[in-house]
């Protein structure tokens, strides 16, 4: 299918999400996301053991945790973005992703099955996108009572994933 190339305009996402989508810096998100799926898995291979289960300050997650928040915010943004490609109308409600957390379970997850996981979902995102027209990706919807389009939803995946690889870069691995 042919693709729009470019970046979202201003009013395809809540401006609380601008942050994240100008953390891509490429204008094809598809490109961002397919980039990502390629290094960030060398890049958790190369944390140590003894890192995944450290938590910079307390009440602050693990980098298992920051994995795992990464992976289930992509699936959900994943759903909207099938949702309003598929012009369902019904708004969509927010979810608490610190509530997620704690029930997540994510220190008894092996560092293998945490990439493992990344990967698969990353390979969904990608053949969920790949498929959607350009009409699709601009078709507007609300979710968490803001309004979104697919096309931005797949800059903020790729964004939202930046951001916190950047901490955990910064706040983690510098520790």
């Amino acid at each position: 299918m042919e693709k729009h190339i470019g970046r979202p305009r201003s009013i395809d996402a809540h401006e609380n999400y601008t942050p994240y989508i100008d953390l891509v810096e490429d204008d094809d998100y598809l490109v961002g996301l397919q980039t990502l799926a390629r290094e960030t898995p060398e890049f958790l291979r190369e944390i140590s053991f003894e890192k995944w289960n450290y938590s910079y300050k307390k009440d602050k997650w693990t980098i298992k945790e920051v994995m795992i928040h990464i992976i289930d915010t992509e699936r959900i943004f994943n759903y909207r973005a099938l949702r309003i490609a598929r012009a369902d109308i019904i708004p969509m409600r927010e979810f608490d992703q610190n509530a997620y957390v704690p029930f997540s379970e994510a220190s008894q997850r092996s560092i293998a099955s945490i990439i493992e996981e990344y990967q698969a979902v990353r390979a969904s995102t990608l053949s969920l996108f790949k498929n959607f027209s350009d009409d699709m990706l601009i078709r507007m919807g609300t979710a968490a009572g803001k309004n979104f389009t697919p096309l931005a939803i797949g800059f903020i995946i790729a964004g939202h994933e930046i951001h916190h690889l950047n901490i955990v870069r910064e706040r983690y691995l510098e520790a």
